[in-house]
């Protein structure tokens, strides 16, 4: 099966209703896609109430991708945060997780590691100290440098996260040197795998000193071309894993959803169980 969702619920206004309120955000959103990124828990660890609040507002069959924490994956650099070990910030984090995993709506978690992660042996020893502390909780793996896909450890990268237990997140995104990887098409879990769409925007990706680098960046609307070369690699991933997750992050300028939906078409995809929709726009 293949599900389609977006990073995130609060700024595809495509999807919603003229002066919807922000609390009514997820549930529309859930009338036209059957999964969604949760992009918060990124930075800072949710209190459970919101997860709960979220779970609720949802179908039965709906599912989140919930973001590793940043101080899981590295990304906060010596910064100081409220935790005393990195076991009690891992426990913080699986312990929001539980409205999910009680309500069978947790697709997995994703851990997107830093350009500065690069393949090496301790790095290769967090990996697996991460998967230890996630126990059995589905974990997808993202990486953000070149070298773990570099041609003398591709291969070796690909079947670590095989034997581990990991799920390979693919991804989409500009060709900008070490703090990119290219799109590596191969399944590591037979269950499920996620393809994470982030845009092709180059110069927006290379400049992240800028004031506005967070709305350039994901600044990209896929042509059809482009979707349809998509549209062939899953149909072959689809060989390899039951179910494939494809997330949309284009949305600085809110080409996201519009992405989505037309690649929903191309795929003649039509999702069960959505919540009742306010207002048809597509």
């Amino acid at each position: 099966m293949i599900y389609i969702g977006l990073t995130g619920w609060g700024d595809h206004h495509a999807l919603y209703p003229p002066q919807i309120k922000p609390k009514d955000k997820l549930q529309e959103y859930s009338s036209h896609f059957p999964v969604v990124e949760v992009d918060s828990s990124f930075y800072a660890i949710q209190p459970e109430k919101n997860a709960r609040k979220w779970v609720k507002e949802t179908p039965d069959n709906f599912r989140f991708i919930v973001k590793a924490y940043q101080g899981m994956t590295g990304h906060q650099r010596g910064e100081e945060n409220q935790f005393s070990s990195k076991t009690e910030m891992f426990q913080a984090f699986i312990d929001s997780l539980k409205p999910y995993l009680q309500a069978n709506k947790l697709a997995m978690v994703l851990f997107q590691f830093p350009p500065w992660f690069t393949c090496k042996k301790e790095n290769v020893d967090y990996l697996r100290y991460c998967k230890k502390q996630m126990g059995d909780i589905p974990v997808a793996l993202e990486f953000r440098n070149q070298t773990w896909f570099d041609e003398r450890f591709r291969d070796q990268t690909l079947e670590f996260m095989t034997a581990e237990g990991w799920i390979h997140s693919i991804v989409d995104e500009p060709q900008a040197g070490d703090g990119s990887v290219p799109i590596i098409p191969v399944a590591t879990d037979e269950k499920v795998t996620l393809i994470r769409i982030h845009g092709r925007n180059l110069y927006g990706w290379n400049k992240p000193k800028d004031a506005n680098w967070r709305e350039v960046r994901y600044l990209y609307n896929y042509n059809e071309q482009e979707l349809l070369e998509w549209k062939e690699r899953i149909l072959q991933l689809s060989k390899q894993t039951k179910d494939i997750v494809v997330l949309f992050n284009n949305n600085s300028g809110g080409d996201a959803a519009e992405n989505a939906k037309t690649f929903q078409q191309m795929l003649g995809i039509e999702f069960e169980g959505l919540a009742p929709r306010q207002m048809d726009l597509f």
